[in-house]
């Protein structure tokens, strides 16, 4: 099993956060890792990605230009990495901003609406932690145990108070994600 994860959105969403507790779910599961942020000198507000890669085996590179999974937050995103998910692979977005919704017919697509749920459950700081929900729903990588362990890693000690939260929030993300598009099989 190997999985090449794209998270992109605005500086601030919790990008390389979300990459980062996905990452380290992975490394409590015994899986080879890769996690390469990007991110333009702005920071909160810019555009932000990072690269997850789950995998069994060892990885040759963190580079890759085609994902099996594009995890979206943003118009700007959805515009530069939609075209960069590999045929049959998954793209799963929040809606929130979107102006232009998916239109490849030969990936699975998936929305959450992390940030309405997020406003709803009055922290907009757990937005990223709806949509990991959302994608381990429909992509069940890594254990939600070792998730719980990968925000404990992840958090300062100073904020593990925020785990219940953030574990909340995982699972709210898990009943709210809803498939838009299966691409029909031959």
């Amino acid at each position: 099993m190997t999985e090449e994860i794209i998270i992109a959105g605005f500086g601030g969403q919790g990008v390389l956060s979300m990459g980062k507790i996905l990452a380290y779910s992975g490394i409590m599961q015994d899986q080879e890792v890769s996690w390469m942020p990007s991110y333009g000198p702005e920071m909160r507000g810019g555009t932000a990605n990072v690269t997850v890669i789950l995998s069994d085996e060892p990885i040759s590179s963190p580079i890759i230009n085609r994902f099996d999974t594009a995890i979206i937050l943003n118009q700007q995103s959805m515009d530069k990495f939609e075209g960069s998910v590999k045929a049959g692979g998954l793209l799963l977005y929040d809606g929130n901003g979107i102006t232009r919704h998916p239109e490849r017919k030969d990936i699975r697509v998936y929305r959450v609406d992390a940030a309405e749920e997020a406003a709803k459950m009055e922290s907009a700081r757990i937005f990223n932690m709806i949509v990991l929900g959302g994608f381990l729903k429909v992509k069940p990588l890594v254990k939600i145990e070792n998730v719980r362990k990968g925000i404990a890693e992840s958090l300062p000690e100073r904020h593990h108070g925020l785990i219940p939260l953030n574990e909340k929030a995982v699972l709210r993300g898990m009943e709210i994600v809803k498939q838009v598009f299966e691409p029909e099989t031959k």
